[in-house]
């Protein structure tokens, strides 16, 4: 199962072929439409979260809402695209207009505008927007439309806001609660400090990030594997993460808490009761060796601020040479929770992947029948 995206910010639409999808799973519509409501909502957003309302647009590989097998096409049309059609047109357009040549410190702009000999950074701050993002969450709905049918759930939460940290444990039954909140975070003193905080940001013309904690319960073990390390699950999760623009940091189970902390208090006993092995904890969040050992697999993720700040950083406008402060292009100051429901989509893309990757079959009720033999 493998996922290709394409297209611009600001362009006709952003597209995605997923290709290895068995027959016959049924696909949630409107579930998907919901997550990709979440990513546009949240405590913090700006101003183009009002402009577009996201929407998938099955255009292949399904009929029916029931998948045939073939590569699955889809699109999310980008609503803002009349406004900018001038500029960004593919058949011809006004190439002068919309032009940004002060680049922005911590995106791509200025590395990519070097790397393809390019003099406008609107060549790559179109593709490299965060906008690329509705494509995948829309893929994991689609994910987990295969998940579902086999048991398998993912949730997550908001644990930090710019350092208001919520430390609390919380069971996977509780991560729903997460959702009905404005920041995504469970303990409500807290996210009230950290909407508090966002507040004063944009009063400053700030940004903030955060760290999202993200669960997988019910996977059976030994998904992934230990003999190439191309296959290990945590990498592949981690490089799913790691994907997301703006994380810069990611976690399994405790995490950098091992380096921290004897053996004896860092790894799993494994106990055996009517006939099942289990771990007496969770550390390793759920993979040991590569694998999927069968408890809930644990991932957090840390996302940077937002690089573009309405105050603006200091840099240089790349057509003088000369200092001045960076473009202010449309900016949230906060898009933590959008940042929370992609990154659960893209876990559950990576597991389902890995899951077909073991299982195949052509139809679900093989995935189905092959999945539930498995101890």
């Amino acid at each position: 199962m493998e996922l290709t995206t394409a297209g611009e910010s600001h362009g006709k639409a952003i597209v995605g072929i997923i290709e290895g999808l068995p027959s016959n799973l049924e696909i949630d519509i409107d579930g998907i439409n919901a997550d990709l409501a979440l990513r546009q909502g949240g405590y913090g957003r700006g101003g183009r979260q009002k402009i577009e309302k996201d929407k998938i647009e099955l255009i292949s590989g399904v009929r029916n809402r029931l998948t045939l097998g073939s590569p699955l096409c889809f699109a999310v049309v980008n609503a803002d695209y009349k406004n900018w059609r001038q500029y960004m047109a593919p058949e011809g357009c006004d190439v002068t207009g919309k032009t940004l040549t002060k680049v922005r410190p911590g995106h791509a702009d200025l590395t990519g505008m070097i790397k393809y000999d390019q003099t406008d950074a609107r060549n790559i701050l179109e593709r490299a927007s965060a906008r690329e993002t509705a494509v995948r969450v829309a893929a994991g709905g689609i994910a987990r439309c295969y998940l579902k049918a086999l048991g398998v759930e993912v949730g997550g939460y908001v644990s930090c806001v710019c350092g208001e940290e919520d430390k609390n444990i919380y069971s996977f039954e509780q991560l729903s609660e997460a959702k009905g909140h404005p920041l995504f975070m469970i303990d409500g003193e807290r996210e009230k400090r950290a909407m508090s905080l966002i507040d004063r940001l944009k009063e400053e013309g700030d940004t903030a990030g955060g760290i999202v904690e993200i669960r997988v319960k019910g996977l059976k073990s030994g998904f992934g594997s230990c003999m190439t390390y191309g296959e290990k699950l945590d990498a592949q999760l981690a490089f799913a993460l790691m994907s997301v623009q703006a994380i810069k940091g990611v976690e399994v189970g405790i995490g950098f808490d091992a380096g921290r902390l004897p053996g004896s208090k860092v790894h799993d006993e494994i106990v055996k009761k009517d006939g099942v092995y289990a771990r007496t904890t969770n550390n390793a969040g759920g993979i040991e060796g590569g694998m999927s050992n069968g408890e809930d697999i644990i991932l957090r993720a840390v996302m940077k601020p937002i690089p573009t700040l309405m105050k603006g950083l200091n840099t240089v406008d790349i057509a003088t040479g000369l200092p001045c402060t960076a473009a202010g292009e449309r900016s949230d100051v906060a898009a933590i929770c959008a940042c929370e429901i992609i990154l659960e989509s893209v876990t559950a893309f990576t597991i389902a992947k890995a899951v077909a990757k073991r299982l195949g079959g052509d139809n679900m009720n093989e995935v189905i029948e092959r999945y539930n033999k498995l101890g």
